[in-house]
Formats: structure tokens, sequence, C-alpha cells
């Protein structure tokens, strides 16, 4: 049975990899510090013969013993709430932590993929974004925390690649959506359905003409998945080409929810990205892969879930409770 080491495994994309590779036949090691993380992601699988969780910051040095086939590093902060609260975790899991998971892949013997991101791109200045282009990047802006850590992480992994032969995989994921986000985050999505849920007016910051693309997340694992079984070790954007403005998707969200509320608006983010949209021809050719479930049904399936929790989890859903479980 072959084994793999998820980072950042309690987190939204993490717990969706958990369980594919569960599904899979792995035998999965979950790794998280549970900053952001929330152990509700992942508890469905701590019965499985298969699966193991290890509470550790991987900014620390890593140890995991027994072989390990295959490290995927998703371990950071991923919404601007976040890392604008918490900005030096948010560069260090970007370089301290990469570095211990690449040292433990040469170690090892493992293949590694890190989870880089579109914020490479930064404000971007070329449209939509291919994996070619360099990006419009402040360093010093609120945001270079978390961007400047990303571009970081696919400079180190790509060094330890070229001069220490290692496997290595880059992907770099666009705005993603599903079950599992955290409504208080920060990001557009769960930021609209969670005021609509509440009642509250929608908040677009700056004139709404800003663009996403929004990929739903089922779709984003099997990129994942190929890119990590693929021969490529360059960057390969995984996302959905679907465009739209944050105008109009707020309208989807009034007509999803059936709810009245107006829409507000405030001043656009520092250095917030006025488009994305990813070129993904590369991911078509390599992986045989595009997005399979448009916005209108993920939006269905993502509003579902939100549905389904309680009054405080609306609220708040950042709370873990470990010691319930290693305790058990």
């Amino acid at each position: 049975m072959k084994r793999v080491l998820i980072t950042g495994a309690a987190g939204f994309l993490g717990s969706h990899l958990c369980d594919r590779f569960i599904k899979d036949g792995y035998h999965v090691i979950a790794m998280d510090n549970l900053i952001t993380g929330r152990l509700k992601n992942i508890e469905h699988l701590f019965a499985h013969p298969h699966f193991e969780f290890y509470h550790h910051d991987v900014s620390k040095f890593i140890h995991v013993p027994g072989q390990l086939d295959y490290i995927l590093h998703f371990a950071s902060p991923a919404s601007p709430i976040d890392y604008l609260k918490i900005p030096i975790q948010t560069l260090k899991v970007g370089s301290l932590g990469i570095h211990n998971c690449l040292g433990l892949a040469k170690a090892k013997g493992a293949r590694l993929m890190i989870a880089s991101t579109s914020e490479v791109y930064g404000d971007p200045s070329v449209h939509p974004q291919p994996e070619s282009y360099w990006g419009n990047v402040n360093p010093v802006g609120p945001r270079g925390v978390y961007d400047e850590a990303k571009r970081f992480q696919e400079a180190i992994t790509m060094a330890y690649h070229t001069y220490h032969g290692l496997e290595t995989r880059i992907v770099r994921i666009f705005n993603t959506y599903g079950p599992r986000m955290r409504l208080n985050d920060g990001r557009v999505l769960p930021a609209f359905i969670g005021q609509a849920l509440r009642g509250e007016d929608l908040t677009i910051f700056g004139d709404g003409s800003q663009t996403r693309s929004f990929c739903y997340v089922d779709d984003l694992i099997e990129g994942i998945v190929r890119l990590l079984h693929s021969d490529c070790a360059d960057p390969v954007n995984i996302g959905n080409p679907d465009e739209i403005t944050i105008g109009q998707f707020a309208e989807e969200i009034i007509a999803l929810t059936g709810t009245s509320q107006k829409v507000i608006y405030k001043d656009l983010p520092v250095d917030d990205p006025k488009q994305r949209q990813p070129e993904i021809s590369k991911a078509r050719a390599l992986l045989g892969w595009e997005p399979q479930v448009d916005r209108k049904e993920g939006l269905k399936r993502t509003y579902a879930y939100f549905k389904s929790l309680s009054e405080e989890e609306l609220r708040q859903t950042d709370h873990n409770n470990f010691d319930q479980y290693i305790t058990k």
C-alpha cells in the first residue's frame, strides 16, 4: 500500500485530498497545526485503519516513520482574513515549511507536490493568465506575505528538482469552492452565502467589475491527482476559465438563496486583483483535464452544505476541540 503525507490536511482542500486518497486505496498521513484547519473536516476518517493524524506545525522539523511515496504540501493560510491576521506564520509555512517537506521528500525518495496559487500572478497585466506569465506582485504590500510565500515555494521546489533531481510537481490553484469552506474566511463565495444565510446585505469591495473564475472542488481535486501522477515538473494552472464579474456573481447568489438583500459597496482592498481567469490549455493537453461541474450545479451543492450547518456554525466555524479526539 502506498503512503501519502498531506500537510494542511484539516483545511478545505486538504480534507478533500484525504478523502480522495483514502478512496484510491492509499495509507494517508494527515498533518495540520489547526491554526486555520478544522478537525470537523476529517473526523469522519479517524476510525479508518489507513488514516492517521499528526497535530504538528510543518514549520518545525518533520519526522514521519516508514516509507513515503508522496508528499502534498497544502499547509498555508489561504484567505485574506487569515494571512493578514497571521502574516509571520504565513511566511514561515511557505519557507520553513516547504524546506522541511523538501528535506523529508529527499530523505524518503518521495514525490512532492506543492499547492501554489493564482496569487503568484498578483494583479495581472496579462489576461487570462498562462503559466508563462511572471506576474505583477507587490512584495511589501499587505498581500505580499501570501503572494511571495507561494512564489518562494515554487522557486525552492524547482531548485530541489534541478539540483537534487527530486520528483516535484507544482499546481497553481485558482478560486475554488465547495463543501467545507469556512463562511468567515473572507473569500467572496462563502462571504456572500454567509451574509445571505444570516439575512445581511451582500458586501462588494470595489465597484463589482473585477472578475473571478470559480472551480468546483471535485474538479480541482481530479486535476491535482492527474498532475501528481504526470511527468510534468513545471507549474500547471488548475482552475475553471468560466469568468464572471463580482457584481454578476452577487446576483447569482441572491437568486440561488432566494433572499432579497441589498448589495452594498466598500473600498477595494490594496493590491486586490482586478481580473482572474486561468489559461488551462496546458492542463488540457498534458493531463486531459478540464472542469466538468458548471457553476450552477456547484453552487447548488455548496449552498446545500452551508444550509446544513447549525446556527452556531454559521456564526463561528473555527473552533477546534482537540481533546475530544486525543482521548478516544
